[in-house]
């Protein structure tokens, strides 16, 4: 694909990120990244209108990570969902510890909402962000400052990989 594709590409897209982010922003932080490279407009779960959701080629779906699931928040409202056929999504998450395995358990709930309401999940991502809950707060928490520059700018690619694949 030539460099002045992708940008008119993303400007077809209409797109939209609804995020949780709770306690030190983390997830916001990457929320707004991918915004950047998409264009996407950014809410919370409480600011969404399901109706207007049919407008959204792409809907991002992403929060931190609490007791091995999303926020519930953003859980609440993939069960408020209206039913859709094949709409494109993507989940993303911040969390204290990573893993393949532990991302991929982590969004299972919300996974698994998502694809029972017929949304075509595209992608995940997950970083780590700063931690302080329960104890860590004690000992100055854990991953203090991340998401990162680098973990930022892996935001980024994954937006854009989403648009170009």
């Amino acid at each position: 694909m030539q460099e002045g594709s992708k940008s008119t590409e993303v400007a077809s897209l209409k797109c939209l990120i609804i995020t949780y982010s709770y306690h030190h922003n983390n997830t916001a932080k990457i929320a707004d990244a991918f915004s950047e490279v998409l264009h996407a407009k950014v809410k919370t779960p409480d600011q969404v209108v399901l109706e207007e959701l049919q407008e959204y080629d792409l809907i991002g779906f992403g929060a931190g990570i609490d007791s091995g699931m999303h926020y519930k928040p953003l859980l609440d409202l993939a069960d408020r969902l209206p039913e859709v056929n094949k709409k494109s999504s993507f989940i993303f998450s911040t969390s204290a510890v990573q893993g393949e395995d532990k991302v991929k358990k982590d969004h299972s709930s919300l996974r698994e909402k998502l694809e029972s309401k017929g949304y075509f999940i595209v992608g995940e991502f997950s970083c780590k962000g700063f931690n302080t809950n329960s104890f860590l707060k004690f000992i100055g928490g854990m991953n203090k400052g991340r998401p990162n520059c680098e973990d930022l700018k892996n935001a980024k690619e994954f937006a854009l990989n989403l648009i170009i694949e």
